[in-house]
């Protein structure tokens, strides 16, 4: 998996609960990225077996909305996603202090 920002935000986003299951626009705001962006990162990983995606089973007229469509992590995809992201990190430039001294995490 080539690891970019894109994809490290949406697994950065993933892994806050790995087991729960995140929908388009949920992860967009989460992200901040556009589904433009979102939705080729969210096939890439379906596509490397790291996401599994299931559309919600709901009669969307009696719902009010469309369906939406949860993606999860699979068991491979939360080591991965784990694994990419340390390595990620381990590249980062060091926390450079910010003002008033506190250490700034690399943002993704």
């Amino acid at each position: 998996m080539r690891m970019t920002i894109p994809v490290a935000k949406v697994l950065a986003a993933l892994l806050a609960e790995p087991g729960a299951e995140r929908y388009g626009l949920d992860l967009m705001k989460l992200t901040g990225l556009p589904s433009g962006t979102l939705y080729p990162v969210l096939h890439r990983l379906q596509g490397a077996g790291w996401l599994t995606a299931d559309w919600e089973e709901i009669d969307p007229a009696a719902a009010g909305r469309p369906a939406r469509r949860y993606y999860r992590l699979t068991p491979e995809g939360v080591t991965s996603a784990r694994q990419a992201l340390a390595e990620l990190r381990a590249l980062a430039p060091e926390a450079r202090p910010a003002r008033g001294g506190a250490m700034e995490a690399p943002a993704w």
